[in-house]
C-alpha cells in the first residue's frame, strides 16, 4: 500500500474554505476532520489487513520460512490490538491533517497549536481513543482484576493493561514529538551526530568470542528469575502492521525508515552483515494520548507484580488458561504429554507454530501461558512451567481443606498465594542480590499502602531492565541425576533453545532445572558485555538475519524517546560526566570511556542502556548504580503504589503471611519436580554435593491458615 496525497486543484478548492483564509491559516471544520480520521482509517485498516493476510498466506506455505510463522503469530490480538488501532488512527489521522496542510500551507505548522480542545476530543472519540480511558466501575471484589484495573480506587486505570508506560523525563525526540532519535540521516544530537546502535554493540558490547567470565556467585537460576519478573511487568508490543502505512515497503525486508519501520543501519566492515543490509526493526506500538502530542508507548501488561506471566492480563486469555472441565479451580494442562507424569503447559493452539518449524520431524508446538514470550527459550518455559504445577498443587490442597469451596473461590485464591510467592522471593530472595549495597538506598522496609503513588512502569526501567542479558550465559547444560552432565544434551549452545519446546519435551523438566540451579550464570565484565550467542546468533531462525540483542536494546530506547545517559545520572542524583576524563572518573576505566567517547563525542547522547551496563557493578549486586537507581525506584513504586501487595495487613492475615515468608524457591522445586536435593538459595551458585540439602528440608507451603472455619458457600450461605 502506497500513501499518495496529491494537492490538485480540485482537492484545495475543498479545502481552502476550512481552513485557509487571505494566506492565514484558520479554524479547521469537522467535516474535513471526520473526512481525515476517515482517510486515516482507511490507512490504517488496509495495512492491518494486508499484514496479516500475507503473514497467513506465506506461514501456510510447506516452504514457510521461520520468519514468516513468527511473524504470523506474534501478532497483538483482543483487547491490546484494539487499543493499538484506537491510536494508530490517531496518529495517522494527524499525520494525514498535517500533509494535507502543506498542500496549501507550505510554512510549517504545529497540529497541537491549529487543533483546538473540542477538535481533539472530536479526534479521540472518532478514532476510538476516548472509549479507552471511559469511567470504569469497580467492584467490591477481595480480588485483582486480571487486567490491572481498580487496583487504585481514585485512579482505575493506573497500572492496567494496555496504558502508557509512565515519563519520568520528557521524551527526547528527534522532531520534539514523534521521530526517534536517529531517524533523520545526516541530523545532529547536541551537536554530533549518534553512532549506528550496531556500530556500539560491535565496538563496546562484543568480545570475539572468547569465553565469558562465570560468575562464581549466582546462579543461572538469578539471571531466569529476572527474565520471569520481566515478563510479569512490561511488554511493549509492535504496532500490527508490518510494512510502512504511508511508503508501502516492507518492514521485515526495507532498510527505509518510514513508519513503522525504523531498521538498524550496518556500518563499514561489520564482521557478519553487508553495509548494504539492514536489520528490522518494528517501533513499538503508541497508545492514546489525550492530554498531550508527545508519542507514548504502551504497555500491554499490567504494572503490578500479580503473576500475569501465569494468568494473563487480558480476561479472554486467562479464562483460555482455566480448566473449565471441573469445578476445582486448576488452570489448564497439556493434553498430549506429560513429564514423567507431571504437567506440561498446554499448547498454544495456533497453527501454523514457530516451535513446530524448529525440529518439524519432532512436531511439538509452542505452549500456553500468561505471557506470549512464554516459548521464546527453554529457561522461561520451564520456571513457567514450574509455577503452572504450583497453581494445580496449592487449587487442589485448598480444595482438601475447603471442601466446600467453588471452582472461582479456588482459583481466586490459589491466585492471590501465588501473586504473593512471587512478592516475596522477588523482593527478599533475588532484589538484593540484584542491587547489593543499594539495595536499603532504594528500596526502604515496606511502610504500607499509598494510592497516591504512581505504580506504573516507567519506560526508562522497561529499557534499563534488559541489563539482564549481560548476564545470560553462552549455553544451557541440562543436569541428570545426581546433578552430573546429561548423557545426550551435555551442552546446548543458546541459540538453539530459542522456541525449541521439542528438547523440553523430551529430555523433561528436571534436567533444565537443575543446570539452572548448579551451573554459574555469566558475570557482566566492562570488557565482556554481551555474548555472541544474543549479539550474532538472536532468533536467526526467526528472521530472514539474526538479531543483535545489544543494538536493539539501544535502538528501542531511541525509539521510545529517551533522553542520553547523562540525564539520566542528574534525574537519579548522580555525578554527571561532562567529557571523557569525567566518564572514566564514573565507569572506572579509561579504556571504555575512550571508545564511548569516540562514537558518542559526548555522555548527553550515549544511550541509556550502554551506559547503564558499562558501570562497573555495585558491592554485593549485579548492576551499576545507575541501573540500580532506576530498577529501585521502579520496584518501591509497584510495591508501594499496590493495593494488593502481600505485606500489607489487609491482604492476608499474619498466619497466611508468615506461610508466604517461609516459602522460597527451592519449596517450589521440590514441590513441582522429581529433583530430590537443591541448595537453600538457588539463585547463588552452590557447589554439589556440599552445598546442597534433601529436599526434605523445604516441606510445602503450609496452607494451615487458608482453612475456613465459618463455612460459607460462594452465595454466601452457610453450609
Amino acid at each position: 500500500m502506497k500513501f499518495l496525497l496529491i494537492c490538485t486543484a480540485i482537492i484545495l478548492a475543498s479545502m481552502t474554505e476550512a481552513f485557509y483564509n487571505e494566506g492565514e491559516l484558520t479554524e479547521l471544520n469537522d467535516n474535513f476532520l471526520k473526512d481525515s480520521v476517515k482517510q486515516a482509517k482507511h490507512l490504517v485498516d488496509n495495512a492491518y489487513a494486508e499484514t496479516r493476510k500475507s503473514l497467513k498466506q506465506r506461514a501456510k506455505r510447506e516452504s514457510a520460512s521461520f520468519a514468516d510463522t513468527i511473524a504470523y503469530v506474534r501478532q497483538s490480538v483482543g483487547q491490546c490490538r484494539n487499543a493499538i488501532r484506537a491510536a494508530d488512527y490517531k496518529e495517522v489521522t494527524l499525520r494525514v491533517i498535517e500533509e494535507k496542510l502543506k498542500c496549501i500551507y507550505p510554512s510549517s505548522v504545529n497540529i497541537s497549536d491549529v487543533l483546538t480542545a473540542e477538535q481533539k476530543e472530536i479526534i479521540s472519540k472518532l478514532t476510538g481513543c476516548a472509549y479507552q480511558y471511559l469511567p470504569k466501575v469497580c467492584s467490591d471484589s477481595p480480588y485483582r482484576t486480571i487486567n490491572g484495573e481498580c487496583n487504585n480506587r481514585k485512579n482505575p486505570n493506573l497500572g492496567s493493561a494496555n496504558t502508557a508506560y509512565i515519563q519520568l523525563l520528557k521524551p527526547a525526540y528527534e522532531d520534539g514529538a514523534n521521530s526517534p532519535r536517529g531517524w533523520t540521516e545526516n541530523r545532529t544530537i547536541n551537536g554530533f551526530y549518534l553512532p549506528e546502535a550496531r556500530r556500539v554493540s560491535n565496538d563496546v558490547v562484543g568480545f570475539n568470542n572468547s569465553l565469558p567470565s562465570e560468575d562464581e556467585e549466582r546462579s543461572q537460576f538469578f539471571t531466569q528469575w529476572g527474565q520471569f519478573v520481566d515478563h510479569d511487568m512490561t511488554l511493549a508490543p509492535d504496532t500490527p502492521s508490518r510494512s510502512a502505512l504511508y511508503e508501502g515497503v516492507d518492514c521485515a525486508t526495507s532498510c527505509t525508515r518510514a513508519y513503522p519501520c525504523f531498521p538498524l543501519k550496518i556500518p563499514e566492515n561489520d564482521p557478519r552483515i553487508n553495509q548494504s543490509d539492514c536489520i528490522p526493526f518494528f517501533r513499538s506500538a503508541p497508545v492514546c494520548n489525550l492530554a498531550s502530542p508527545l508519542r507514548e508507548q504502551m504497555n500491554s501488561l499490567t504494572s503490578f507484580m500479580d503473576a500475569s506471566q501465569v494468568y494473563g492480563s487480558d480476561l479472554a486469555l486467562a479464562t483460555k488458561l482455566r480448566n473449565t472441565t471441573n469445578n476445582l479451580g486448576l488452570l489448564a494442562v497439556n493434553q498430549n504429554y506429560t513429564d514423567n507424569g507431571r504437567s506440561f503447559l498446554p499448547f498454544s493452539g495456533n497453527n501454523p507454530d514457530v516451535c513446530t518449524i524448529t525440529n518439524p520431524s519432532a512436531g511439538i508446538p509452542c505452549m500456553l501461558a500468561g505471557d506470549t514470550r512464554v516459548t521464546e527459550q527453554i529457561g522461561i518455559t520451564a520456571v513457567q512451567t514450574l509455577f503452572l504445577r504450583e497453581h494445580n498443587r496449592i487449587a487442589t490442597d485448598l480444595h482438601r481443606i475447603n471442601p466446600h469451596w467453588g471452582g472461582e473461590k479456588l482459583y481466586q485464591e490459589t491466585r492471590v498465594i501465588i501473586g504473593s510467592i512471587l512478592q516475596k522471593i522477588t523482593y527478599t530472595d533475588w532484589l538484593p542480590k540484584l542491587l547489593g549495597s543499594e539495595m536499603a538506598r532504594v528500596l526502604p522496609p515496606y511502610t504500607g499502602y499509598n494510592d497516591t503513588e504512581d505504580p506504573r512502569v516507567s519506560n526508562t526501567f522497561a529499557n534499563a531492565f534488559r541489563m539482564g542479558h549481560t548476564m545470560v550465559y553462552k549455553s544451557v547444560s541440562p543436569l541428570g541425576v545426581g546433578y552430573r552432565p546429561h548423557k545426550t544434551d551435555p551442552d546446548i549452545p543458546v541459540r538453539q533453545t530459542f522456541f525449541a519446546m521439542w528438547r523440553l519435551q523430551r529430555i523433561g523438566l528436571d534436567p533444565f532445572v537443575r543446570g539452572m540451579i548448579a551451573n554459574a550464570g555469566k558475570l557482566n565484565q566492562q570488557d565482556k558485555m554481551m555474548n555472541d550467542e544474543l549479539r550474532d546468533h538472536l532468533f536467526e531462525k526467526a528472521s530472514r538475519i539474526a538479531l543483535d540483542l545489544a543494538a536493539i536494546n539501544m535502538q528501542r530506547g531511541r525509539d521510545h524517546g529517551l533522553p542520553g545517559y547523562s540525564e539520566w545520572r542528574k534525574y537519579f542524583n548522580l555525578s554527571v560526566p561532562k567529557n571523557q576524563d569525567e566518564l572514566a572518573i564514573v565507569l572506572n576505566n579509561t579504556q571504555l570511556a575512550k571508545k564511548l567517547m569516540a562514537l558518542y563525542k559526548t555522555p548527553k547522547n550515549i544511550d541509556l542502556w550502554i551506559g547503564g551496563v558499562s558501570e562497573l557493578m555495585v558491592p554485593g549486586g549485579r548492576t551499576g548504580q545507575l541501573m540500580a537507581r532506576i530498577i529501585g525506584d521502579q520496584f518501591r513504586r509497584t510495591r508501594d503504589g499496590d493495593r494488593f501487595y502481600y505485606e500489607r495487613n489487609s491482604v492476608l492475615s499474619e498466619a497466611q503471611r508468615r506461610s508466604i515468608k517461609n516459602v522460597s524457591m527451592s519449596h517450589i522445586i521440590c514441590a513441582n519436580t522429581n529433583i530430590t536435593e537443591v541448595p537453600p538459595n538457588v539463585f547463588l551458585l552452590n557447589k554439589h554435593p556440599e552445598q546442597f540439602v534433601p529436599c526434605s528440608n523445604f516441606p510445602a507451603l503450609d496452607l494451615t491458615a487458608w482453612k475456613e472455619t465459618n463455612k460459607t458457600n460462594e452465595d454466601g450461605c452457610k453450609v
